[in-house]
């Protein structure tokens, strides 16, 4: 697959030819969705947490006596059922993550590019780089590439000129390319790769 290559200004810069075996797939819902699922309860904290019977700063002294009340049998006032009781089955603090393999992950990578770049929202551009550091500049250099909701690839390093420049932009996201994840490539609209990023990822899946 041939695919033509811009600068950050718009212009022609050549051609690139993608490996079939990254860019050319037939994109896969299911596979797709289990890494999605996979990375977003990965990302979950797990953080939730009620008291249970056990946890609460109650006297443990019987409420009232056993016989003779004609009311029905109680002991502990911490139990569920009273007010300021605990509470009964409640969230606890726990990981949500699952496991995934290893080879399910890497195609689901494989998936959301083609994806992509068979809906024709895949842009290469020759670098990720800026002259000058300037927000005002970068957003009249993405509306020549029509980009308003795109994430950007960039080599083993990004540029901290450009970092710096575009992470004031609204739906624009900037990674280096070990950061590449399925999440992130469908959230957005499209997926502008650097050639260092296409060449990264051609030699990761070799």
């Amino acid at each position: 697959m041939d695919l033509k290559v811009t600068t950050l200004a718009g212009a022609d810069a050549g051609k690139l030819k993608l490996s079939d075996e990254i860019f050319g797939l037939d994109p896969r819902e299911d596979i797709l969705h289990r890494v999605v699922r996979w990375q977003l309860a990965k990302k979950q904290a797990g953080t939730h947490k009620t008291k249970g019977r056990a946890e609460i700063a109650r006297t443990g002294a019987k409420m009232y006596k056993q016989k003779g009340t004609g009311r029905a049998r109680h002991s502990s006032a911490r139990v569920p059922q009273f007010r300021g009781g605990g509470k009964a089955h409640g969230p606890v603090v726990r990981s949500h993550a699952h496991d995934l393999p290893k080879k399910v992950r890497a195609l689901g990578l494989k998936h959301a590019l083609s994806a992509k770049a068979k809906a024709s929202n895949l842009i290469i551009v020759d670098d990720l780089a800026v002259s000058e550091a300037k927000t005002k500049i970068l957003i009249e250099n993405f509306a020549k590439l029509g980009l308003n909701n795109a994430l950007l690839i960039g080599g083993a390093e990004i540029d901290a000129g450009f970092k710096r420049a575009a992470q004031n932009i609204a739906n624009i996201d900037v990674l280096p390319v070990q950061g590449i994840n399925v999440y992130d490539i469908l959230r957005r609209g499209t997926l502008v790769l650097s050639k260092a990023a296409v060449e990264a990822l051609e030699e990761r899946f070799k």
